[in-house]
């Protein structure tokens, strides 16, 4: 039970490694072209010292993986992504290439550091997608340093503890060290140790992140404060209730009113629910890239009924 329970908490390692085989054959030669970054590196920020991976050329995009993953989360979403964006890719605090070190994990201390480590690497302003506790980071980074962020798009992320299922937040406070011998035969305690710079901090990054998840939290006077558009994107059977998305898109000025016969009441911000999508399947989804990319490259003219008549006549 424990076993499954840490599994459905965090992006499921399994998928992440089966990814490759769910892609068509020339998707697969795709993503291993672009799963080679035209550079990598490692940042030190506020005492922690960050790896992170860019991939292609264009506008920057800013990527964020979810718990207890790292950058490769992302192996089957990186050819659309990087297509014509250049992606900055960083394994957050603790995960991946990233060592624990000294300090806690604290989803307000990754906002500072993320904001450090585009400084180092020159970037003014970025888009930015984060994905579950990637969600949460990129929430923290837009919030705290919001002349660094030009659009956010959040996924299967919410901003308070209170918007999970219940059953999910009876699960998370058993999340610890003690779990970490039965999860070794686990493609998720695999995949860790196959790049962490200590392996052996396996049972401590437990620790940290059932600490993390244990402390409430209610980020809903922080959501006011986005003034960039955002969009938030959910699986229509995520871990996360319906009411608490409805709640986080009208706390951004969304779903309030009827958007007018010719969207003059349109908010900026968008909300998508993906069918057929969970948590745990949602950072592979074919559809992601497809829903967010059009939303971080401003594409939002969309014609009105009135134009749409016009240009068949």
């Amino acid at each position: 039970m424990i076993k499954s329970t840490l599994i459905a908490l965090f992006a499921s390692a399994a998928a992440l490694l089966a990814a490759p085989s769910i892609l068509r054959a020339e998707e697969a030669t795709k993503a291993e072209a672009a799963s080679e970054p035209v550079k990598s590196g490692r940042i030190a920020a506020n005492g922690v010292d960050y790896y992170y991976e860019i991939h292609g050329e264009g506008e920057p995009l800013l990527l964020l993986h979810g718990g207890l993953g790292s950058i490769n989360m992302f192996g089957p979403m990186l050819p659309a992504l990087s297509e014509h964006r250049q992606v900055i890719a960083v394994d957050l605090h603790g995960h991946g290439r990233t060592a624990l070190g000294g300090r806690d994990i604290d989803l307000v201390d990754i906002g500072d550091d993320l904001a450090v480590v585009l400084s180092e690497l020159g970037y003014e302003k970025i888009d930015a997608l984060g994905y579950s506790f990637g969600g949460g980071a990129a929430f923290r980074l837009a919030v705290q340093h919001p002349d660094r962020v030009r659009r956010l798009a959040i996924v299967s992320a919410g901003y308070s503890d209170e918007g999970f299922y219940p059953e999910i937040k009876a699960q998370q406070v058993q999340v610890g060290a003690a779990m970490a011998d039965m999860m070794k035969e686990t493609p998720m305690y695999q995949s860790y140790v196959a790049v962490a710079p200590k392996p052996d901090e396996f049972p401590k990054l437990l620790d940290q992140m059932g600490n993390l998840m244990r402390k409430p939290y209610d980020w809903s006077a922080d959501v006011e404060k986005l003034k960039m558009p955002v969009m938030l994107v959910f699986g229509d059977s995520d871990m996360y209730r319906p009411e608490h998305v409805i709640k986080f898109y009208q706390l951004l000025g969304g779903g309030l009113k009827d958007a007018g016969w010719m969207r003059e009441n349109l908010p900026q911000n968008r909300l998508a629910i993906i069918p057929n999508r969970t948590h745990y399947d949602m950072f592979f989804a074919p559809e992601l890239a497809g829903t967010v990319l059009p939303f971080l490259n401003g594409e939002t003219a969309v014609k009105s009924w009135a134009q749409q008549v016009e240009a068949e006549k």
